[in-house]
């Protein structure tokens, strides 16, 4: 019975540094970086009493927390994590090694235009991708 108890014993911490071991030997992640354009975020501009237009407003803020990036697998489709823009439009998020798809949160008909973009994230290095929104408002 005292043998039985080593056993287990034995194959339980076995079990613990394999488990260790694995986890150890993941690759390291890579980053994904890019700039984020949303292409006609202002204010409509209505037209003077003269019927020109006015000048646009040069004091609209560009709010980048609106329209969050979510990242997909590119097998699954499924979302693996999402990011959202700094103050300059500037992302940066630690991704596994795979391949993904690049979207934008509320893409599709009726929602904000943008153009998915597929890339390939690679164990301890940097690619760069860029994404442009077109909101639709002239």
């Amino acid at each position: 019975m005292q043998s039985l108890r080593w056993v287990v014993i034995c194959l339980g911490l076995v079990g613990m540094v394999g488990g260790t071991r694995t986890s150890c030997t993941a690759a390291p992640p890579g980053f994904l970086h890019g700039h984020l354009k949303i292409l006609s975020l202002k204010e409509v501009e209505l037209a003077g009493n003269d019927g020109a237009p006015r000048a646009p407003s040069k004091t609209y803020a560009q709010n980048y927390s609106d329209y969050p990036l979510v990242i997909r697998s590119k097998e699954s489709q499924k979302e693996v994590a999402r990011t959202i823009a700094d103050r300059e439009g500037n992302y940066r998020i630690a991704l596994p090694p795979g391949d993904y798809i690049l979207d934008v949160q509320g893409r599709g008909p009726g929602g904000v235009r943008a153009e998915p973009q597929p890339f390939t994230v690679v164990s301890n290095q940097t690619v760069r991708v860029d994404m442009n929104i077109d909101t639709g408002i002239r």
